[in-house]
């Protein structure tokens, strides 16, 4: 007859082996998992001016053609960025300290000054808002920035999924029609904040 196999010695060299293996095949179905897995964003866009237009659209175009996945929730003054026209938006260079006011035309020499004007001047001036507004936009137009509506239309055609805060909607009394009619959705920040926790970066501009 044989002799009598130990068993305990077998369960010892199979576990020894498992103990091996396991970590490895663990690490390498890990990598695979986070290979395969395609990036998300989300963005909270809270601000309706158009200097604070351009972070959300250009964050959310750039990652989308990435192949990542994002979603851009605009509540309170960003429901200003889903009008249908937002040739309407304004700098509002009063208060802002880090803004330069910088001329967009003349001679090299002239266009390098930085006009640091006081906040006193700017708040009495009339129209000064205005006339910032233009040179921004002249600014943008002379480097070769895509105006808003474009930089809006690129995220669109990359899929960019745009989410209107319902609420902020019903707190300024705005209608659905306001809005462009590729907004598909209108939720609340209980549905928005579940989508935060799995994506990979979420931002509040």
């Amino acid at each position: 007859m044989g002799a009598t196999p130990d068993v305990a010695l077998i369960d010892s060299v199979i576990k020894q082996r498992l103990d091996e293996i396991l970590p490895q095949r663990l690490e390498e179905a890990m990598a695979a998992r986070e290979e395969s897995k395609t990036p998300s964003m989300t963005i909270i866009a809270t601000k309706g001016t158009l200097d604070w237009a351009y972070p959300p659209f250009i964050l959310a175009s750039t990652a989308a053609a990435l192949g990542w996945d994002v979603s851009v929730f605009f509540t309170f003054y960003g429901l200003e960025l889903l009008k249908k026209d937002v040739s309407h938006l304004h700098v509002s260079p009063l208060g802002n300290p880090a803004m330069p006011m910088k001329m967009p035309f003349g001679p090299k020499w002239f266009q390098s000054i930085k006009w640091n004007i006081p906040n006193a001047v700017q708040s009495i001036v009339p129209g000064f808002e205005s006339f910032a507004s233009s040179m921004m936009k002249m600014t943008m137009k002379n480097k070769g920035v895509a105006g808003l509506a474009e930089l809006r239309s690129l995220a669109l055609e990359a899929d960019v999924k745009f989410i209107a805060c319902q609420m902020t909607v019903d707190l300024f009394g705005y209608e659905h029609a306001d809005f462009i009619p590729e907004v598909k959705e209108y939720a609340g920040a209980a549905t928005f904040l579940p989508m935060a926790q799995k994506a990979d970066v979420t931002l509040f501009v």
